[in-house]
């Protein structure tokens, strides 16, 4: 469902509403950005997403019902802002551990994002041409250099609560179709400066070198676990190539994605077999051969982890695509 933007402010204000039964079209639902979620928990996907437009900044409120992971791009010259609403279990964002009453701070060019099931999220993504004046006046000195990289910073519990109420407040109220440009553009500077002051004064950058060393050995057998999809490679080779023990890569992928490489790897095949079968056009194509693609040979062993990871079978799937 999505709901019709909302009349132009300066030619520069919209807002919509999705809500989908689809993690791809969720993906899909964002406006003007890049994104591919993966979903991680097992059981059928609800989510939705709000956004509202407006001059050199966007409010975002999105909630999924699977645990997830989400990377990709937002845009150049622009930064983000965001913070868990609903957090049963922890986060992870750009492979640091992300708690309640913390914000997620940095450019906004290079998302990485590991969330629970029944996560919910609030943020801004800002102009750097309208971050950078407010921020100087705010602070008499240039935008922080911390903000070109990517960290998770705490926030006082009432500050949260400060924002949180804010935020929505400002959703629901820009929600309408008449409200007036100049009532916009002094809703949209209250709401980022509550969003500037929520920040502490001193930002301590020194554990994101650790950080970042685990990302990187994730990331690249990730890439080595999607370079063969057809015969994956178990985690002793992957240990190989990577030069790092089952131990060490354990130990990076719960530190940075919050599962273990043998589930994340399951995961992201089974998503991959699902993307596939979406897309399918040649009627000669069937589930197996789609099955094999991604390295799942035993057909009815396959079907029944489909169904518990998507609520589904992949036959379903596929009927749905073909408009069956």
């Amino acid at each position: 469902m999505q709901s019709p933007r909302l009349a132009p402010a300066h030619g520069q204000a919209w807002g919509h509403f999705v809500e989908t039964d689809d993690i791809d079209a969720h993906a899909a639902s964002q406006p003007d950005w890049v994104l591919r979620y993966e979903q991680l928990s097992a059981g059928s996907f609800h989510g939705a997403v709000r956004h509202l437009q407006l001059p050199g900044l966007r409010l975002v409120h999105e909630s999924a019902s699977q645990a997830m992971r989400q990377r990709g791009q937002l845009g150049q010259g622009r930064y983000g802002f965001a913070m868990a609403l609903d957090l049963p279990e922890a986060a992870f964002f750009n492979g640091q551990r992300l708690d309640a009453d913390a914000v997620m701070a940095g450019r906004a060019d290079d998302l990485d994002l590991c969330s629970p099931a029944l996560f919910s999220m609030i943020g801004v993504v800002v102009n750097a041409d309208l971050l950078n004046p407010l921020w100087e006046r705010i602070y008499q000195t240039p935008l922080a250099p911390w903000l070109d990289k990517q960290t998770v910073l705490p926030v006082p519990a009432d500050t949260a609560r400060t924002l949180k109420a804010l935020h929505l407040g400002a959703l629901a109220t820009l929600g309408t179709p008449m409200a007036p440009s100049a009532a916009l553009t002094q809703l949209r500077d209250a709401v980022l400066m509550e969003w500037i002051e929520a920040l502490p004064a001193e930002v301590n950058t020194t554990d994101l070198k650790t950080s970042a060393a685990r990302k990187r050995v994730v990331d690249r057998a990730c890439d080595l676990m999607l370079s063969q999809t057809d015969e994956p490679l178990s985690i002793l080779q992957l240990c190989s190539r990577i030069g790092a023990s089952r131990r060490k890569l354990n130990y990076c992928f719960q530190d940075v994605l919050g599962i273990t490489p043998v589930k994340y790897l399951r995961a992201v095949r089974l998503n991959g077999v699902r993307r596939e079968l979406k897309a399918v056009q040649d009627m000669r194509t069937g589930v197996q051969d789609v099955a094999a693609r991604w390295g799942f040979w035993h057909l009815g062993q396959f079907s029944l982890d489909y169904k518990r990871q998507f609520g589904e079978l992949p036959s379903a799937t596929l009927r749905t695509a073909r408009g069956g």
